[in-house]
């Protein structure tokens, strides 16, 4: 798959096949969407084209600083190159952007731009300055300039709408059996391993501390996790406890990721690391005595290698 990120440079589509969405987490409601990108594109030779935005539109017309992710741009990209995208074109989006009357943002953006074969939209999607172009603009110009319109039905958009929702709703409530049956795969993070204060280790438990990739990706409930883990560069998948707290039993307010790593010794400090979340085990919450938390530390390492030990 080729991303572009400049407008000015895109090579000349071959009977492009386009749609335009966040597709945020690529979860099985989008891919209902790229099932029917490819079809189309099949159907008269054409190449596929996928339209997003960075940062996400919220952020810029609302100021919304809450946007959670279910996936970074770079973790979309590598999702959408799994299923086999010819081209996904990051539009930057600002204000000014936002602010093309319909009118523009049809013929200057997407029709100059693109030069579209067919165009693939949601009945509801808008477009333009006050959102005020939608699916009938493009039905009253496809005559004028030519290309193919194809309507994603009303019962796909609503799916992929009610997967989003109940994926990030099901992710803050701890439930990531329910969020990866909607995904389609498992959530997963992505950051840098970083130095902590070693409690870990002095616990007989050293773990590694995660700083994320962006701080707009939505962390799941707090509690202790079953992971899978792939630490560095070596690609080999490790089984994992991971927690997602504060450690209030050493009175701690600071939201902390940490991984223990099961039958595993390097040091990987400053290393890429991501990890797939597979199954809740318990809430984080606040021992009465480190002996007690230490016990109870050991069997959610014994859960976490049985959960991630099933086929």
């Amino acid at each position: 798959m080729q991303v572009h990120r400049d407008l000015k440079k895109l090579p000349a589509f071959r009977n492009a096949v386009i749609t335009i969405g966040t597709f945020d987490g690529v979860h099985t409601g989008h891919q209902h969407i790229l099932q029917q990108l490819q079809e189309a594109a099949h159907a008269c030779n054409g190449e596929t084209v996928i339209i997003t935005f960075d940062p996400h539109p919220r952020e810029v017309l609302a100021g919304d600083k809450s946007v959670r992710l279910l996936t970074t741009l770079d973790e979309k990209i590598s999702l959408l190159a799994h299923w086999g995208i010819h081209h996904l074109v990051v539009v930057p989006f600002t204000r000014e952007f936002s602010e093309r009357s319909a009118t523009a943002y049809l013929e200057d953006f997407l029709i100059e731009t693109f030069r579209p074969h067919t165009i693939i939209i949601g009945y509801d999607h808008r477009f333009g300055h006050n959102r005020e172009g939608g699916l009938e603009l493009l039905e009253a110009e496809q005559e004028k300039y030519g290309f193919r319109l194809l309507e994603i039905p009303q019962q796909v958009i609503q799916d992929a709408a009610v997967s989003s929702t109940r994926i990030r709703k099901s992710l803050q409530e701890g439930d990531v059996r329910l969020a990866n049956e909607l995904l389609g795969y498992p959530y997963f993070l992505n950051g840098i391993v970083v130095h902590g204060d070693k409690m870990g280790r002095q616990l007989g438990f050293p773990t590694a501390n995660i700083s994320l990739n962006d701080y707009r990706k939505l962390i799941p409930a707090q509690g202790v996790y079953a992971v899978t883990v792939t630490a560095g560069n070596d690609g080999q998948l490790y089984k994992g406890a991971l927690n997602i707290g504060t450690r209030p039993t050493f009175n701690g307010t600071e939201l902390r990721i940490e991984v223990f790593i099961l039958d595993f010794d390097k040091e990987i400090y400053d290393a890429p690391i991501r990890v797939d979340f597979l199954e809740f085990i318990r809430s984080d919450r606040k021992f009465d005595s480190v002996e007690g938390l230490v016990a109870q530390m050991k069997n959610d390492v014994e859960q976490a290698r049985a959960v991630a030990s099933r086929p």
